[in-house]
């Protein structure tokens, strides 16, 4: 049995596959285009978002820095404020005079500070020391 190949057969199959790598090229295309809107407009999003967590965190830090400032400002206040409380030297004074040695009587004539001051620093420096 032979077979007889008509002559249009192979021009027949080879326009049957350019057609559809053609057909499949024009599908692809259209795909790629539409990829490509999508990822432009989400990086366009992603933009405008960065831009306004950026815009939002340099006031952030500006105020950051602020809070900053005025926590070292407060913070030296109160240390000059407890450098300079008279009571404050008293008690340190009394504690110092303790650890010396001084008695009741001692810590109320030299610190200037009542019995019971005196029976409390006494207190809690032989409580320390304990």
């Amino acid at each position: 049995m032979s077979f007889i190949i008509p002559s249009w057969l192979p021009w027949g199959l080879t326009a049957a596959a350019i057609t559809l790598v053609l057909v499949q090229g024009v599908i692809h295309g259209r795909r790629i285009r539409a990829l490509q809107a999508s990822v432009k407009q989400r990086c366009d999003t992603l933009g405008r978002e960065l831009h306004a967590t950026t815009s939002g965190s340099l006031g952030v830090g500006q105020r950051l820095v602020a809070c900053e400032r005025q926590i070292h400002e407060l913070k030296n206040t109160l240390e000059e404020m407890r450098q300079n409380d008279p009571l404050r030297i008293s008690y340190d004074e009394a504690a110092r005079l303790v650890d010396l040695g001084a008695d009741i009587d001692d810590l109320m004539n030299t610190c200037g500070i009542s019995r019971p001051e005196a029976e409390l620093v006494s207190a809690l420096k032989r409580r320390q020391a304990a």
